[in-house]
């Protein structure tokens, strides 16, 4: 069958099962994930860096490769920048700029790990001098936010200790504390502060941000301008990420996401190549959440090392995009009932179906009304070739 009998196929199925296919197609159009103009750069590991002559060596060839992706994809409006890497001294004339090519500035990303004086942290080092410039730096990025009409500050902090006893855990706590009230009080109005975590590296002893419960106290302490950011390779493996997405959620502090896939750690790889059931689990938290999903921020976080950047990236948005069209299709209200009649298997079994579900015709038509090439990496490929 081609594409328009198999979507049809699956439109009468889905029919059959009560899912409202209009509401289907109407939430994959208003997807929107976030890409990094860091994965568009060379990058690599501490090991070394190869090269790619096609990497962006600007930021406006950054934000060019960006606007590419949302041209073949329609749901990537929007590029995030790490600062001092996108610094410029003209930020109006940037932000035409992506505007002229038809994006936006997403998320500000503050740099608290590599410069020399954070060898033992940025804003939970014992140095109020050190603690000073980390935070007169968030501040900046806080400005640059003002200037681009970026809505979300995302902050990572490497910060930690290596050995037992090498500084206070709960002096540090304070430290840290005190330094973000600064920075949220700079916060341009109506924008959030995403606060991430990552139970270990660079540090191997404690980790100031380590995990999802601290960043949830701190942004409670903080106040409704901070929330919760997680990153999807930032846990011990075996998490179960869906479970943390179900309680931030509900506790309406889930500020949005930073999708990579990992094997082993923090491994930067591209979204759903490793484990798309995960992938999948955590987009049926966010639908079966409805309105409290309205605000989540998703974005990419990837360092390609040895991938082609823009092919790379666009694989992470389809994937994401593949994602969320199952999550749809999961009939929920068969579900419900399901799991109130306690029929274990028969719960699990209507997530499988949903899962083992070819989207692909669904998701060719889904980009056909939007006006975007029917298989997008293929029209890249196709471009390349040209």
């Amino acid at each position: 069958m081609n594409h328009l009998d198999q979507y049809q196929a699956l439109s009468d199925r889905l029919s059959a099962s009560g899912i409202n296919l209009g509401w289907v197609i109407e939430r994959l159009k208003s997807q929107r994930i976030e890409t990094p103009s860091w994965g568009y750069a060379d990058a690599g590991t501490r090991f070394g860096v190869f090269k790619d002559p096609g990497a962006a060596q600007t930021t406006l060839q950054k934000i060019d490769f960006a606007a590419e992706v949302h041209r073949l994809s329609g749901i990537a409006p929007s590029v995030a920048l790490h600062i001092p890497w996108d610094m410029t001294d003209d930020w109006a004339g940037l932000r035409q700029y992506a505007e002229n090519v038809g994006i936006e500035i997403g998320a500000i990303n503050p740099n608290l790990f590599q410069d020399q004086d954070y060898k033992l942290g940025s804003l939970c080092h014992p140095s109020e001098a050190v603690r000073t410039k980390a935070i007169e730096h968030c501040l900046e990025c806080c400005e640059i936010m003002r200037a681009t009409g970026s809505r979300i500050l995302s902050m990572w902090l490497a910060d930690g200790t290596n050995y037992a006893g090498q500084d206070s855990i709960r002096a540090r706590r304070a430290r840290l504390k005190e330094s973000l009230q600064i920075v949220v009080n700079g916060l341009p109005e109506d924008s959030r502060m995403l606060l991430e975590y990552k139970f270990f590296e660079p540090a191997f002893y404690h980790t100031d941000v380590a995990d999802w419960g601290t960043s949830f106290a701190l942004c409670r302490f903080l106040g409704s301008q901070a929330q919760v950011l997680v990153d999807t390779g930032h846990h011990a493996q075996g998490t179960n990420i869906a479970y943390i997405v179900a309680q931030l959620l509900d506790e309406q502090c889930l500020g949005g996401f930073h999708f990579n896939s990992r094997q082993y750690a923090d491994d930067d790889l591209i979204v759903g190549s490793t484990n798309p059931w995960e992938l999948f689990v955590i987009f049926t938290e966010l639908v079966s959440a409805g309105s409290l999903a309205d605000d989540v921020a998703y974005m990419i976080d990837q360092s390609h090392s040895i991938e082609p950047k823009i092919e790379a990236m666009l694989m992470s948005v389809l994937n994401c995009q593949s994602a969320l069209a199952k999550a749809l299709i999961v009939d929920y209200r068969a579900l419900e009932v399901a799991q109130l009649e306690g029929d274990v298997l028969g719960a699990h079994g209507i997530m499988r179906e949903a899962f083992e579900t070819d989207v692909r015709p669904l998701l060719a038509h889904v980009r056909q009304e939007m006006g975007r090439p029917i298989d997008p990496l293929m029209e890249h490929r196709r471009k390349l070739m040209v």
